[in-house]
């Protein structure tokens, strides 16, 4: 999900630009010095709050954990007057004002983790209520309000009005829904290497490029799932290909991009992400979320290697990505059908619980400390400001936020 967890850190970057502002002006409000009651992870949650907050407490759910109340709250706190979320507020009892930047993506994320949980069916009405008045014509949705269509963002509201009991293929503006705009970016069977994959959004001259991060996400999306995919279930016998069909059947679309990762994921058995002038390096969180994608459309076998490569490999990365790599990483063994508790050699459930409020009900094993999980970052986003800072500093926003675009991950 580096795409969508990159966006946050950006959205808040271009504010920077547009307004002359720091920081502080330019995400409302500025982070607390002291971390939130109730929050998990350790590092400034300014880009990040709620997402990670969110994926901890619905990868706990997942496994039977009832996270701590005060976990709870600090998220469904979080919610605006208007139901919509921003990355983070340090100061929940303000009311939101213009200069916060509320997302599709922090609201659709902390609507599937609230509905999940249950008793928050308020604060779950709002959130749809909100994410549905701010669809754009084309069915879909992007980061913030009003910004372009991206299968991203589009297919974590789709995972939120499913955990909330609506039907995403029935949410339409402009006659388009959420399905639509998806099928609409992926790619045809027969454009070379990136057949059946699905794009984040089209370039500037309207062209698709298949991006693994996107297609992951959109081929749980398109079958109108949300972040933990669907249980395994019984897997399909042979391996995906990519069909072309005259009606576009979501589920036709979806297995065309299970064939293009399961083709991205044949060399080294994990996917890959790069930055301009770096060279390319494992991309673990895209990677699991491939897993859950392959397993959502019946080709959870195709992901074994992938989940194998995770368990020996993943270690370093998530404690010091933090709580939503820890999710994460829970969410993919869950759909692998392998034990998150004996994952690599590592309990994942006990690494996540350790990294904030002790749950209602732990694991037995949960023994692991603070100390062994997350004391150097939670997601990522302190290298992406860095990177974001000197890219504005240097070419300006805009080709920041158009290159994001085109990155294209194989």
């Amino acid at each position: 999900m580096n795409v969508r967890r990159s966006a946050a850190a950006l959205a808040v970057i271009a504010a920077i630009v547009m307004t002359g502002g720091g920081p502080a002006s330019a995400a409302s409000p500025s982070p607390s010095s002291a971390l939130p009651t109730g929050l998990y992870g350790t590092s400034d949650p300014t880009y990040d709050g709620v997402w990670r907050q969110s994926l901890a407490l619905l990868a706990q759910d997942t496994v039977g954990v009832k996270p701590a109340a005060s976990a709870v709250d600090w998220l469904a706190g979080q919610q605006c007057a208007d139901g919509g979320f921003a990355a983070f507020r340090s100061d929940a009892g303000s009311a939101c004002g213009a200069k916060t930047l509320v997302d599709t993506n922090s609201t659709g994320a902390a609507v599937q983790a609230l509905a999940a949980l249950g008793g928050q069916d308020a604060v779950v009405g709002k959130a749809v209520t909100w994410l549905k008045s701010v669809q754009n014509s084309d069915g879909g949705w992007g980061y913030a309000a009003g910004g372009a269509s991206d299968a991203n963002s589009t297919s974590v509201v789709v995972g939120a009005l499913a955990a909330a009991g609506e039907k995403p293929g029935e949410v339409v503006k402009g006659g388009k829904s959420p399905y639509d705009l998806l099928v609409k970016f992926a790619l045809p069977c027969g454009a070379g290497s990136g057949g059946g994959g699905f794009a984040y959004q089209p370039d500037k001259k309207g062209k698709l490029v298949a991006n693994a991060d996107a297609t992951a996400a959109a081929v749980v999306g398109v079958l109108g799932k949300g972040f933990g995919g669907a249980a395994a279930g019984k897997s399909a016998d042979a391996s995906p290909t990519c069909s072309e069909s005259a009606s576009a059947e979501p589920a036709q679309v979806a297995r065309n991009g299970a064939a293009y990762l399961v083709q991205a994921l044949a060399k080294d058995k994990h996917l890959t992400s790069a930055l301009a002038g770096a060279e390319d390096q494992p991309d673990y969180g895209n990677t699991a979320d491939a897993v859950v994608a392959l397993a959502t459309v019946g080709q959870g076998q195709r992901a074994a290697d992938a989940l194998n490569w995770l368990e020996g490999n993943s270690a370093q990365w998530a404690k010091q990505a933090g709580p939503a790599a820890y999710a994460q990483l829970i969410l993919a063994a869950d759909a692998g059908s392998v034990d998150p508790r004996d994952f690599g050699g590592q309990d994942l459930v006990s690494l996540l619980n350790a990294t904030g409020p002790a749950p209602v009900s732990p694991s037995p094993s949960s023994t692991a400390s603070a100390k062994d999980s997350d004391e150097d970052g939670d997601s990522g986003f302190g290298t992406w400001w860095t990177v974001g800072v000197f890219l504005v500093a240097g070419i300006g926003i805009g080709f920041l936020l158009s290159g994001r675009r085109k990155r294209q991950q194989l």
